[in-house]
């Protein structure tokens, strides 16, 4: 695309959010007197977007490691995270851990439910890919985008299946399609009163407990590939497949491994989010997967900093919007603020070359 034209399609967003902004009901000089008049609530909601925005950044993850290898947009990675979150909530069921349960006793409930649910989700995402992808992989593109939006609506009918099943699974209703409850089992101290700060900021140990999992896991992702030896792999064959099969990389070992990564941060946060929202349901994976994918985007697809970057900056313009605007407006909001930037960075934030990103 020549300069030109990326600056037409440029003005054309920002055409666009100025044209919504009204539509919307945006008043600018009511949000700056909002935030001079009560600057603490600015804070509350980007501590709130920081913490949803590292949901979606794991979550985005998925997303950017799958098409840096095999350029696959796996529209099915949003409801596995989804799925996560029943196997996650099944878990707990069986140990019959409920609210008001103290954190220490409900800890064992919760180390064995983030195994469980991972390695559930890498299983699956794994096997998604030997038996859904991998026959589709020199077919033409449609082909296997199609195969994983197949893959989505299957998932999504197995978590309503799974939302019915009271049965076997003690938490769950009988309603299948009505959201469940999730136990809150995380500690809600608040850390700025604890620490003797007066402020109407509330920042519980729960959000930091959220805050720290997904940083932990970002940050493991990182390293992981640009440090070992799978991760050195891992971004040979994101280069050159053909390449890397003949400098003896197994080839298909990797994309498995990929997807077997993808599967556990899906299933992560497929935990936290029960854990920190308290409620899961069926749809779920549909919105976060979007928003999910939007962050992969928006960073730079196939950019393991820029999906990081990505959910972070979906998370604030959410919540910024929830309060200043109306959550009905903040998807029309985030895709507006998308389509500016994209039109100004085609690639993404940090995108160059998709090609080289893993």
């Amino acid at each position: 695309m020549k300069k030109w034209q990326q600056w037409v399609l440029g003005l054309l967003g920002v055409y666009l959010v100025l044209l919504l902004g009204p539509l919307a009901g945006l008043d600018i000089s009511r949000v700056i007197k909002e935030i001079a008049g009560n600057p603490e609530v600015l804070i509350q909601q980007l501590l709130v977007g920081l913490v949803n925005g590292g949901i979606i950044a794991i979550i985005a993850l998925g997303y950017t490691l799958v098409y840096g290898i095999i350029e696959l947009i796996n529209f099915a990675h949003g409801d596995l995270y989804m799925l996560g979150g029943f196997a996650s909530l099944t878990v707990i069921g069986w140990f019959g851990v409920q609210d008001g349960a103290t954190f220490l006793k409900a800890l064992p409930a919760i180390i064995v439910s983030l195994l469980v649910t991972t390695g559930f989700c890498a299983g699956l995402n794994v096997l998604t890919e030997k038996y859904a992808y991998r026959p589709l992989r020199n077919a033409p593109r449609l082909a296997p985008l199609i195969s994983a939006i197949g893959m989505s609506f299957i998932f999504q009918n197995l978590g309503l299946l799974w939302g019915g099943l009271k049965s076997f699974v003690p938490l769950m209703g009988d309603n299948a399609a009505a959201p469940k409850s999730f136990p809150d089992l995380l500690p809600r101290i608040d850390l700025l009163q604890l620490a003797g700060i007066k402020t109407g900021i509330v920042f519980t140990s729960k959000d930091l407990i959220v805050l720290i999992v997904a940083i932990v896991l970002m940050v493991s992702l990182h390293l992981f590939v640009q440090y070992t030896k799978l991760g050195k792999a891992m971004r040979a064959t994101a280069q050159n497949r053909d390449a890397a099969k003949i400098m003896g990389i197994d080839v298909d070992g990797i994309i498995a491994l990929t997807f077997l990564i993808g599967g556990i941060l899906a299933g992560a946060a497929g935990l936290l989010v029960g854990l920190y929202n308290n409620t899961i349901v069926f749809t779920m994976g549909f919105t976060a997967g979007l928003r999910a994918f939007t962050a992969a985007v928006l960073g730079g697809i196939g950019n393991i900093i820029g999906a990081m970057l990505g959910g972070i900056l979906i998370g604030l313009l959410s919540a910024l919007s929830d309060q200043y605007l109306s959550s009905r407006w903040t998807n029309a909001w985030v895709f507006a603020v998308l389509v500016v930037i994209l039109a100004f960075r085609p690639g993404g934030l940090l995108g160059e070359n998709v090609q080289e990103k893993v």
